[in-house]
């Protein structure tokens, strides 16, 4: 396995899910399908902490996509915490920081909410 995922619910719709690995090709549908899962359970407000994770890819990125879409659905959203250098760096040469605003903390994540 690449990635762990760890969910922590934080109240009433609101959840952080924590990944620790390589989020990329290998480990991407599993992301995909349990961002959905916390959702579906009752929790559209993710925060997804990426302080652990070692490197991302353009399938990683699909995954957190994915996630905000199945979020927004329903009627919640999702941020990013903690990003690395990396993390950052792909996200703003996709522009997707514009969509996937990334946060220094996970607690200035769960405040932004």
């Amino acid at each position: 396995m690449t990635i762990a995922i760890h969910v922590e619910p934080l109240g009433p719709r609101l959840a952080v899910v924590k990944l620790s690995g390589r989020l990329d090709l290998l480990s991407a549908v599993e992301v995909k399908q349990r961002l959905a899962a916390v959702v579906n359970e009752g929790s559209p407000r993710l925060v997804v902490d990426l302080g652990e994770v070692s490197f991302i890819d353009s399938s990683g990125l699909g995954a957190l996509i994915s996630g905000l879409k199945a979020a927004r659905l329903a009627g919640g959203d999702l941020r990013i915490a903690r990003p690395d250098k990396q993390a950052r760096h792909i996200l703003q040469v996709s522009t997707l920081d514009r969509v996937l605003v990334p946060y220094a903390t996970v607690e200035e994540a769960v405040a932004a909410y």
